[in-house]
């Protein structure tokens, strides 16, 4: 007698820390817990954004991007302290550190979030199970909360994690799509921001069941193959494996060229980057990832090497995007020598279906100082008059 051995079905959990540079800072000091706490900038003055905020503070309405006034006007007791990033990376090493005691299949994410793959050690029977042990492990030893989702796939895992918070534990079936995400508007997908819902809504998509629904054919016309892909997490789909070297190939993407001839004029070396623009777009687009730093590799006839390089506020993917800025770069900085290779690099990269998660330690001093040019604007403009202000072409 033969015994068919059943295909084992795919478990996999999303980590997802609560809070979590506001709740490294309470784990540190008992005596911000249950209390409005927010990291920020500089804790000394009202201007800025908050990086982030305890639940406390959430509950009053406060938010991550609120400018320090804002959140002090509306809360006048909420504890702000500045962010200490060394810090948060012991702290997530120590998370990284306890779900490998589990597996290997474990991909980070970000700083605070994790894929782990528990097919192999348990799968759906003890899901939720490991999924438990995984939370009350990093709440006990690490004093620090967070969400867990379990799916059959990436997609549906980071969906299920955002289900309840802090603390849940949510199982989310392909099987309960249609019940459970497409009523909902496709701006609450993942991976869906507000100019793709503009376009969705434009050709009479307005719910993710309706994307999920929508023609194949149009969709591909619309929006490429990532109208493929959002078509298919929105019934449920999603192949990605867990990996766990994808962090590291997801440091830098970039292309660079050693030129024929060396080049002396400018409009050469601008069609150059605009080729590898369009290179470095393709390669993005291939890994579905986008950056918010942006490098340039000049090399000079007599071979001498500079780079120079700019952190954008906009993650960046496409050819050009990417042209602009680097021509930016590249005209600042060039006197005039003869070249011989250029390349363009983007690095901080991050999946593109993430680009409207959390604001990162990273990149939140970019958007304090534009917060507190904001501020500046609209001081003078009540002095001078609407528009009396215009903005220059310096370095963003």
């Amino acid at each position: 007698m033969t015994t068919l051995k059943k295909l084992q079905r795919k478990v996999i959990l999303h980590l997802d820390m609560n809070s979590f540079f506001a709740s490294v800072e309470q784990a540190h000091n008992p005596k911000l817990k249950g209390i409005p706490v927010a990291v920020a900038g500089n804790p000394k003055e009202r201007r800025g954004i908050l990086v982030t905020c305890s639940y406390e503070a959430r509950a009053l309405g406060i938010y991550t991007t609120m400018s320090v006034g804002e959140a002090k006007r509306i809360c006048p007791e909420l504890v702000i302290v500045p962010p200490d990033h060394e810090k948060y990376r012991i702290a997530s090493d120590a998370v990284f550190t306890i779900l490998r005691s589990y597996t290997d299949l474990v991909e980070p994410v970000s700083i605070d979030e994790a894929y782990i793959d528990i097919t192999n050690i348990g799968g759906l029977t003890m899901a939720k199970q490991i999924a438990e042990h995984m939370q009350q492990r990093i709440l006990h030893e690490l004093d620090l909360p967070c969400s867990i989702g379990i799916a059959p796939n990436k997609f549906l895992a980071k969906t299920a994690s955002d289900m309840k918070k802090p603390m849940g534990i949510t199982i989310l079936r392909k099987r309960q799509v249609p019940e459970i995400l497409w009523p909902l508007s496709v701006i609450e997908m993942h991976g869906i921001g507000k100019s793709t819902e503009k376009r969705l809504n434009e050709v009479g998509i307005v719910t993710i069941g309706d994307l999920a629904k929508s023609d194949e054919i149009m969709i591909k016309n619309l929006m490429g193959k990532n109208g493929i892909r959002l078509r298919n997490r929105a019934n449920g789909i999603d192949n990605r494996p867990v990996d766990p070297e994808a962090a590291e190939e997801r440091k830098s993407v970039g292309s660079s060229t050693t030129l024929p001839i060396d080049e002396t004029e400018l409009s050469g070396c601008l069609e150059v980057f605009k080729q590898l623009s369009v290179k470095v777009a393709q390669r993005l687009d291939r890994r579905q990832l986008a950056g918010t730093v942006i490098m340039i590799q000049v090399r000079t006839s007599d071979w001498r090497n500079f780079t120079r390089s700019r952190t954008v506020t906009n993650p960046l993917y496409k050819a050009e995007d990417l042209y602009k800025e680097a021509a930016e770069l590249f005209q600042r900085h060039w006197n005039g020598d003869s070249i011989r290779l250029l390349g363009i690099t983007v690095s901080n990269v991050i999946p593109i279906n993430e680009l409207n998660e959390q604001l990162s330690f990273e990149n939140f001093e970019k958007y304090a100082k534009e917060a507190k040019m904001e501020e500046l604007v609209t001081e003078l403009e009540k002095k001078f008059g609407p528009n009396s202000v215009k903005r220059g072409l310096g370095e963003r």
